[in-house]
């Protein structure tokens, strides 16, 4: 029979980090970070350092005296052993400038239990009578995630230390890491504008139907592939393979009809096996499934950054995203939304990469003069403006004047065909503004619009 075994713990460095803040109040602040009560191993232990953040709440003192006072008051001092036992842990701790180093062993062993534990948990979930396991495996990601999750908190940072790492970036910038660099469009005035597409943004990308949002979301997409982008993209309303068809027809320049109707020359089959070569090799991920709610996708979206790489996504469309429980909401769409939208920055947040996600518009921006849509047309709006980081929108004057209409309202203009404006509505980096773009329909992509074909 095996001796039972214990789970990884470090009473040494626990009486040191308690015994250092007795010694020296102010090394609460270098350590206050780094650990909490839970992390100690030992109950007594996790009582102490419990009853110190408490004084500190309350901007009192943290000493020997003190820590026991409050001890007494939860009724705890006996439990940990009395004054006796403060004092050995003062005894034990010859300095407190090891304070952090001793909060980092703790730390360490606390998301080893922890890892014990979501281990635990799934075991469990492996015994759960269940025919739903896709949700079995979802769940016991999560528990996985959280352990890690935890481990990922940014604590403050000085001001020096950031523009350090500015300078050391800038000064490397022929090798900048791809994991730091903003994400290019591949749109030079767009890049101009927005400097790049920022780490852990949120993006909405906001049309009415037609009006191209998938279509330049995934134009991004393959640019930024281009460069060596690894991303992920959730296609709620078309198939893989409708989707692959699209790449392949605008990158390959062939009208996608053709294509699917076998109708190619010699010269656009050999256009489309070497884009079919040129675009295998890109680290672009598709996922179709319908009717998936944002717990599934931010877990998939986990597992592929763990598994593989991840340094953007793209989700088409928001509004197709499905909420966790109706019940929840009742007929409330718009916090459902709202949670969702909430969720998506937090996937941004949590994975360290941009998120792209095609929105809706409502029908009020066709009946106002113009067209010309707004933060407040976002369909479902909720709090998706507040959650953005960037809120782009597409408008096309081209398809609400037929050639006839536009002469007759805009003698001596040349009438915009394709010509598409990006509104940047709202830019958290920047300032807003706008930039056109040029679309082609019959190969389904945008292109930079060149100086000289603009009205």
């Amino acid at each position: 029979m095996y001796a039972e075994r214990l789970l990884p713990h470090d009473i040494e460095a626990e009486e040191a980090v308690i015994g250092s803040l007795l010694i020296d109040s102010d090394s609460f602040l270098r350590v206050s970070s780094l650990l909490r009560s839970d992390d100690f191993y030992r109950e007594r232990n996790r009582s102490c350092f419990a009853a110190c953040v408490d004084l500190f709440q309350r901007s009192e003192g943290i000493d020997q005296v003190t820590v026991a006072r409050e001890l007494s008051r939860t009724n705890q001092l006996d439990n940990i052993g009395g004054m006796a036992y403060l004092s050995h842990l003062i005894s034990v701790t010859p300095t407190s400038v090891h304070a952090e180093y001793y909060a980092a062993l703790i730390a360490r062993a606390s998301v080893m239990r922890k890892l014990i534990g979501a281990a635990d948990k799934i075991s469990s979930l492996g015994y759960e009578d269940t025919d739903d396991v896709d949700a079995t495996l979802r769940r016991a990601e999560d528990t996985l995630f959280q352990v890690r999750g935890a481990e990922s908190e940014r604590g403050f940072m000085p001001l020096r230390q950031i523009y350090d790492q500015y300078l050391q970036d800038v000064n490397s910038a022929d090798v900048m890491d791809i994991n730091s660099a903003p994400l290019v469009t591949g749109f030079d005035d767009l890049d101009q504008l927005l400097g790049g597409i920022q780490r852990s943004d949120m993006v909405i990308l906001g049309a009415r139907p037609g009006l191209g949002k998938s279509t330049l979301a995934i134009n991004v997409c393959i640019n930024a592939a281009k460069t060596g982008v690894s991303a992920g993209i959730f296609s709620l309303e078309m198939s893989r393979e409708q989707l692959a068809l699209r790449i392949l027809a605008s990158e390959a320049e062939v009208d996608p009809l053709r294509i699917r109707r076998g109708l190619l020359n010699l010269r656009e089959q050999e256009k489309v096996i070497t884009t079919i070569g040129a675009l295998s090799d890109l680290p672009v991920y598709i996922d179709d499934t319908p009717f998936q709610g944002i717990v599934e996708m931010r877990s998939k979206a986990r597992r592929l950054s763990l598994e593989q790489s991840l340094d953007m996504v793209v989700i088409d469309y928001l509004q197709l995203i499905q909420g966790e429980g109706r019940g929840r909401y009742g007929e409330n769409r718009v916090q459902e939304i709202s949670d969702i939208s909430r969720s998506i920055k937090g996937m941004a947040r949590d994975l360290n990469i941009p998120v792209i996600t095609c929105s809706q518009l409502s029908r009020v921006v066709e009946n106002r003069p113009g067209h010309r849509p707004q933060l407040s047309d976002l369909r479902d709006s909720g709090s998706i403006e507040q959650d953005a980081d960037i809120v782009m929108f597409i408008y096309r004057e081209d398809l609400y004047y037929t050639e006839e209409e536009w002469e007759q309202h805009f003698p001596g203009r040349p009438y915009p065909k394709g010509i598409t404006e990006l509104i940047v509505s709202k830019h958290r980096h920047g300032q807003p503004g706008s930039i056109k773009l040029l679309f082609h329909g019959d190969f389904i992509r945008f292109e930079s619009l060149p100086r000289t074909n603009e009205p």
